[in-house]
């Protein structure tokens, strides 16, 4: 059933534009299923199961089907896009649910138990006129100041406008209004609530854009308004410098100034941070370092990405006046033979959060992904990736977790 209402939603759009300019909609369109089959666990090692939750843990299957269409011909061209997502539960018995792979059953034990099965179907009207691009309906985006969550079964979805435009060499520009959020494991839109800083609002705006001056050097301005809750400022400077074959060394430095909107209450937290890394062949090394000033933590969408160097596995290390830094280390197999084979591994470590009054918070998380994807044959395309973490803290939870993620795409034309 949710297989043939993307396609039928798909097919009525289409017959609705004019049969002479129908050739560049079907042509240019596109189609694919993608399957996700996702084990996620979480044990909690802050005592015993009397004090709180000892685990969390579910597997789902969940499945993609996503069309996308061109343009219609002319000055004015206009588009669908359309995606079908399916969740089953394959495990998950009264009281471990909780891991976001699935929403949750309320009647079960303790309500931690997870629903059998969710779907959602994503519509998306768009628009184009030269470079620039309008969207309207379900978005899935990444700005410095607002991103969909794509870590768990099945993606996040905004429900709002956005335009892009790339008309201006060298320059791309983005603004746009959202008004729900859908998050991963939920089929429903609801308004939005602040990470962290609470507040409840409808209405999130933003602007912004980069500029290339070349290949090596871009730089960013944002704006984005969570409105009656906050205001949020960003800008950022990336640049890449070569240095000899098959070696470089990148920046990416960050700044964002947030303050409260409205009446909800006042708010005041400025984030300084930014990484270097150095590649060499197949190795490449991070250093980061992420710093929180002002009395309150870094804002942003709960169920969304916040735009910061140190938000990892678990942790964003965002807690107010919190200082954290990282070590990083990737390495791609495909230099001893192994295409598709990756590794990555990093350490980040965070002080001076302010709890109970003092700046005495400290926590560290540690994360290892090993992915592998078949490059030919049958099962080409299929890809395994095991995800590690291990979190500990002196004022939140600490953390083991595992998630095992077997993942296909097929195109379907």
């Amino acid at each position: 059933m949710l297989i043939k209402t993307t396609f039928a939603v798909a097919g009525t759009c289409a017959l609705i534009f004019p049969l002479t300019a129908s050739a560049d909609f079907i042509a240019d369109s596109k189609a694919s299923v993608e399957l996700r089959n996702f084990y996620f666990n979480r044990d909690f090692r802050n005592g015993p199961p009397t004090a709180q939750r000892d685990s969390a843990a579910e597997w789902a299957q969940g499945a993609m089907l996503r069309f996308e269409s061109g343009y219609t011909a002319g000055t004015l061209g206009l588009g669908v896009d359309a995606v079908g997502m399916l969740g089953i539960k394959l495990d998950g018995g009264d009281g471990s649910g909780g891991t976001g792979l699935l929403p949750a059953d309320l009647g079960s034990k303790n309500g931690r138990g997870s629903q059998d099965e969710y779907s959602k179907l994503e519509l998306t009207a768009k628009a184009k006129v030269s470079e620039t691009i309008l969207k309207v309906g379900s978005l899935a985006f990444r700005t410095p100041v607002v991103s969909s969550n794509d870590t768990r079964l099945l993606p996040a979805t905004f429900e709002g406008a956005l335009l892009t435009s790339k008309d201006i060499d060298k320059l791309m520009l983005q603004g746009g209004k959202l008004e729900q959020i859908k998050f991963n494991s939920s089929s429903n839109y609801q308004d939005f609530t602040g990470n962290r800083i609470g507040g409840v609002s409808d209405d999130f705006r933003f602007a912004g854009g980069t500029y290339s001056f070349n290949k090596a050097l871009s730089t960013s301005l944002y704006y984005g308004n969570l409105e009656n809750v906050y205001r949020q400022y960003f800008g950022g400077v990336v640049y890449e410098i070569p240095l000899a074959e098959q070696q470089s060394l990148k920046f990416d430095l960050r700044y964002s100034k947030s303050t409260d909107d409205g009446n909800f209450r006042p708010l005041d937290n400025r984030a300084a941070n930014g990484l270097v890394s150095y590649t060499l062949g197949s190795n490449v090394f991070t250093a980061a370092y992420q710093r929180m000033s002002g009395d309150d933590p870094f804002p942003y969408i709960a169920n969304s990405d916040p735009y910061l160097v140190n938000f990892v596995q678990i942790n964003d290390f965002a807690n107010t006046q919190e200082r954290s830094w990282q070590l990083r280390y990737d390495y791609n197999f495909a230099a001893l033979g192994l295409p598709g084979l990756t590794f990555m591994s990093r350490y980040v470590q965070g002080d001076n959060a302010l709890v109970a009054g003092n700046n005495t918070g400290k926590e560290w998380e540690r994360n290892t992904d090993i992915g592998y994807v078949i490059q030919s044959g049958s099962l080409k395309n299929v890809g395994l990736k095991v995800r590690n973490a291990t979190v500990r803290s002196n004022f939140g939870n600490d953390l083991d977790e595992t998630r095992l993620i077997l993942s296909y795409t097929l195109a379907l034309w």
